[in-house]
This record gives C-alpha cells, sequence and structure tokens, in this order.
C-alpha cells in the first residue's frame, strides 16, 4: 500500500515516501535491528546501560543508539532522504509536530501504555501538534529553573528568592561580592532559551499563541517584558557570554565561577560529572513578582514515537515498552535528574526539592518555545537580542518572522 508523507519545513521538500522504502533492519546474524534515534546526548550513557539489559532479556534483537549533534536537523534531512530511525526520541516541540502532520510517525493513540501517562502531558502533545491524535509516549519531563551553589549562597548569606525583584537583587547582591552572578553560554545559540521560556511563559498570558494565529494580537504586546527581563539578565552574567558554549558553563558552574545557572535540570548530571562533590540546589525561576502566580516551566523532554515506516513495529515497540518499565524509568530519571511522566513514578532527589510543590499543586506550564514556529528562529534571534540589546528590533523581526511562516501555510 503506497503510503504519502507530505513534508513542508524549514530546508525540506515535499516528499513522498512508500512503505517500501524502509530499510532492511535484519543484522548478519539474523537478529532484528532497531536504530533508537534520540536527541538526549547527556542520556547516551544511560540508554548504553538501559540497551544491554534489554539486548540480554531479548537476544533476538539489537538496538542501534544514535543521537549526533543538531539531532533534529540531522532527522529531517535523513526523513528527506527516506531514511527514517525505527523510534525516534523528541521533545514535545515544533519538530515534533511538523513530522505528526506529516505521517512520520505511527498513531499510538490507542497505546495502552497512555493510560500510565499523566494526562498534562498528553495534553500538551495535542496542543502543541493541533491534532487529537497522540503520536508519541511522554517518557519524562523537564523543568527550566534557577540552579544554585549552595556554597555560594551560604557564604554570602543568600535566600532563595521568591519574586522578580528578590532574584535581581540576589544577582546584585553576588556581584556586589566581586563573584558572577549568572554563568551565561550564548555561543549555543539554544541556551537563550530557558531562561526565556521562563520569562514568556509567566508574561505572556495564556491566550498568547492562539490570538496571535488569528492575528488579534502582535508578539511585542504580549513579548516585551519577557524581552526586558531577558536583557536584565544579560547584564548580569560573566563577560565572554558568546566565547562559551553549553558545555563550557556546565564545567565553569561546576567549578564555582558563578552562584547561579539559568539552565534546564538536564544540566544536573553535566555539572556533577565536572565536579561530583558541588552542592547543589534549584528553585522556580522567579519570573513575576507575585510568588503565588509564578509558574514553573516544565513539558515533556523526551518521548517516544515508532516510525509508520518501519519493518519491524512489534520489536520498537516491545523496547518502548521496556523503557517504560518502572524500574528502567527510575534508573533514567535518577541519572538523569528528570521527571517521569507516569503516574505513581516520583523523582526523590534532594536536589530537586525546591521544584516538588511546583509539581504538586500543578503550578506548572509549558515551554513557549514548543509553540514557536522552527523559522521564526526564536533561539538566534534571542541570541541576537543578547549581543545588541535592542529590544524593539528583536520584536520586530519576530512578529515580521512569524507573519512570514503564517503566510507559507
Amino acid at each position: 500500500m503506497k503510503k504519502t508523507i507530505a513534508l513542508l519545513s524549514a530546508g525540506l521538500l515535499s516528499l513522498s515516501i512508500f512503505s517500501g522504502c524502509s530499510k532492511d533492519a535484519s543484522s548478519d546474524d539474523g537478529k532484528v535491528k532497531i536504530e533508537f534515534f534520540h536527541y538526549k546526548r547527556e542520556a547516551i550513557g544511560t540508554f548504553d546501560e538501559l540497551i544491554k539489559k534489554f539486548e540480554k532479556e531479548n537476544p533476538n534483537i539489537d538496538i542501534e543508539q544514535k543521537s549526533p549533534p543538531e539531532a533534529e536537523t540531522v532527522l529531517k534531512t535523513r526523513i528527506a532522504k527516506r531514511d527514517i530511525p525505527d523510534i525516534i526520541g523528541i521533545g514535545a516541540n515544533s519538530t515534533y509536530k511538523e513530522l505528526a502532520k506529516a505521517g512520520v510517525f505511527e498513531d499510538l493513540s490507542k497505546d495502552s501504555n497512555l493510560e500510565k501517562i499523566q494526562p498534562a502531558y498528553t495534553q500538551m502533545l495535542k496542543d502543541v501538534s493541533e491534532q487529537d491524535k497522540i503520536y508519541a509516549i511522554p517518557y519524562v519531563a523537564n523543568a527550566v529553573g534557577v540552579i544554585y551553589n549552595k556554597a555560594i549562597f551560604k557564604e554570602l548569606g543568600l535566600e532563595v528568592p521568591k519574586t522578580w525583584d528578590e532574584f535581581i537583587a540576589t544577582a546584585e547582591k553576588v556581584k556586589a561580592a566581586g563573584k558572577i552572578p549568572f554563568y551565561l553560554t550564548f555561543k549555543d545559540a539554544w541556551t537563550t532559551l530557558p531562561s526565556f521560556n521562563a520569562l514568556a511563559a509567566n508574561t505572556q498570558g495564556d491566550d498568547f499563541y492562539g490570538l496571535l494565529k488569528e492575528g488579534k494580537v502582535k508578539v511585542d504586546t504580549r513579548y516585551k517584558e519577557a524581552a526586558e527581563k531577558f536583557v536584565q539578565l544579560t547584564e548580569l552574567g560573566h563577560k565572554d557570554q558568546f566565547g562559551d558554549a553549553y558545555s563550557d558553563g556546565n564545567t565553569a558552574f561546576a567549578n564555582g565561577e558563578s552562584a547561579m545557572y539559568l539552565q534546564g535540570i538536564w544540566a544536573i548530571p553535566e555539572i556533577q560529572k565536572a565536579n561530583p562533590d558541588i552542592d547543589l540546589g534549584v528553585f522556580p525561576f522567579p519570573a513575576i513578582n507575585d510568588a503565588a502566580k509564578n509558574k514553573l516551566v516544565s513539558g515533556v523532554d523526551l518521548q517516544l514515537s515508532v516510525s509508520s515506516q518501519t519493518k519491524n513495529a512489534k520489536e520498537a515497540k516491545k523496547f518502548v515498552e521496556f523503557l517504560l518499565d518502572e524500574e528502567n524509568t527510575k534508573t533514567y530519571i535518577d541519572e538523569q535528574k528528570a521527571f517521569s511522566a507516569q503516574i505513581g513514578i516520583e523523582q526523590k532527589d534532594t536536589i530537586l526539592e525546591g521544584l516538588q510543590a511546583n509539581f504538586d499543586s500543578g503550578a506548572l506550564t509549558d515551554f513557549p518555545d514548543h509553540y514557536v514556529p522552527v523559522g521564526v528562529a526564536l533561539d538566534k534571534n534571542l541570541q541576537t537580542l543578547a549581543q545588541k540589546k535592542d529590544i524593539d528590533s528583536f520584536l520586530d523581526t519576530l512578529q515580521s518572522e512569524w507573519e512570514k511562516v503564517q503566510d507559507r501555510k
């Protein structure tokens, strides 16, 4: 049966994929070979161990893990060449939306594993994709907070801030003490997103993207406060913000070069690798001055999709089922400092206890950039904003890029 996948996204042309185009997944020794492609490079070691365990339990199946740099770009290029991995692990973001609409993923709406998942996370998939069908099983969730060095806070007599004004005042105290408040790594454009996501999520309004699509509001009416606060944060960072990449920041913060680090909790394992003895904590990003209304940005960090073209769907789903097993999920969230998307599996690491109240109360909101089309290039524009500090130009450019993307639809 012929299957057509029409994919229109940045850098990709329309393409047609036929069910006969998927590669032969049998290895020379007769085992079924499954490719597991994901974008969580920091989790490669964790998945290596889980794969060994799975292959021991399933000697007839070989799992080949691939997690290249710029994984989503690589994935789109491969899809354009009709070379689709069997299992794809990305986040609930605009790439997921594009590929789901294009028919790259198998429809998992009736998969019994969804019964284990927190309804909020399955709803996020529907919201992002703008479809009622579900094409992935949410695996783990993350959060954007402020990672802080407890030793430096203790040394300077600082308390965890709960409002924006307290947050800036805390940073100013760090600076006055001759230390760096924030270590910023804008050589990698995507690292502008965590802090901006927290700021925008708490200031743009829940109806922003719907009204923006309808042309009833413009970017400058809802993003201005977030942009202004973002620029304020850049003024409290170290000097060479555009000379350091994400890996540099992890190491620098681990070595005590700043009091705070504006990153997602996914950075914690990398920080601990650089300094196992560091005393860390995380608090919700205090984006506004009403602490009771401040929400923690948390979204589906990794979800598991099965290719609609795979010749080995049974084996691929068996590996997905294995990863969802409670013991294996706990292995992942313990090592990667993530939160399970499944009901009843808790994250008990004391480093993350500062975020637990938000999860308990449901004071959570999704990542704003998950709703921004790739063509808008939010990260690149934020990188320019951090360099030039021109807020009006930033807002005008985003509005223009958004309109261009909408006109192409």
